[in-house]
């Protein structure tokens, strides 16, 4: 059977891709970012997973204002990048998988997760960012992606517990599958930052290192904010907590935190890693 292996948290900013390709990881801004980033690359050679289903937010790449499902998911053997709006340069694609994504998309909706499911899909930063910090040089092709993304752009929103919710189902759909696959989950986004508005620029220590810790040890802490709340707390743009819950719910074995770091600010945003080893 399929088993979930670990979850890991992680920044998907965009400005860190652009540092890793400029070569610019060892400058004082990123130094302290990057500096978490060696333990849990040195855990992922060690425990290769054959699958990694990645929760992420689309910035408007795929999904735009006019049609933003809530939850969708893909189901596609490969996965393009492309120009964001800003000249970003493409980059080498996604490698998906299909059996276990399918699998995973009948599980969802016949347990009343109405997913939009999709064939051809096009992966933002989002998505591409995590797996170039984890797998640097790019050097992911041989990584299988699931790539699922959570609206937090357009209200409404789902509600945290909605997306703890989700990541319950997500877990017992993996660990039905019949084929003997190592499964990671990336919940990616965030931390608190607020890009607009009055509040520009807004970061909460406080509020990170709190979930942070609650996503450990209480995620249903988490889960009972609302949507506003998150707001108040972590500004507009933390809502990106949900994609960290969404991989959390996944888990529902013994939890062991091997690793965390935690930076401020990155592109005014705040950053957190965690690397949670899994078992039964």
């Amino acid at each position: 059977m399929a088993k979930i292996t670990a979850g890991i948290t992680t920044s998907h900013i965009p400005a860190i891709g652009v540092a890793m390709d400029n070569n610019l990881e060892e400058t004082p801004y990123f130094k302290p970012f990057f500096d978490g980033y060696p333990p849990v690359r040195q855990w992922l050679h060690d425990n290769p997973p054959d699958v990694v289903v990645l929760f992420y937010n689309d910035h408007g790449l795929e999904f735009f204002l006019d049609r933003k499902p809530t939850f969708a998911m893909g189901v596609a053997d490969k996965y393009e990048n492309a120009d964001e709006g800003w000249g970003i340069a493409t980059i080498p694609p996604i490698t998906g998988e299909t059996e276990l994504s399918w699998h995973i998309a009948t599980h969802l909706i016949e347990n009343d997760f109405d997913m939009t499911v999709c064939q051809e899909m096009k992966v933002d930063h989002g998505c591409t960012v995590p797996m170039s910090v984890m797998w640097p040089d790019k050097n992911y092709s041989h990584i299988k992606v699931i790539p699922v993304a959570i609206n937090c752009e357009r209200h409404p929103m789902p509600n945290p517990s909605r997306c703890l919710a989700l990541g319950k189902e997500f877990g017992k759909a993996i660990e039905s599958f019949d084929q003997d696959l190592n499964v990671v989950l990336f919940g990616t986004g965030g931390m608190s930052h607020q890009l607009d508005g009055q509040r520009a620029g807004f970061i909460s220590r406080e509020f990170d290192l709190w979930c942070m810790d609650k996503l450990i040890t209480d995620p249903q802490a988490i889960a009972d904010l609302s949507i506003s709340e998150i707001i108040q707390r972590g500004g507009a743009q933390g809502v990106e907590i949900n994609m960290w819950l969404a991989m959390r719910g996944a888990m529902h074995g013994n939890l062991k935190l091997l690793h965390s770091n935690y930076y401020a600010p990155i592109s005014n945003t705040a950053t957190g890693l965690q690397l949670i080893e899994h078992s039964h």
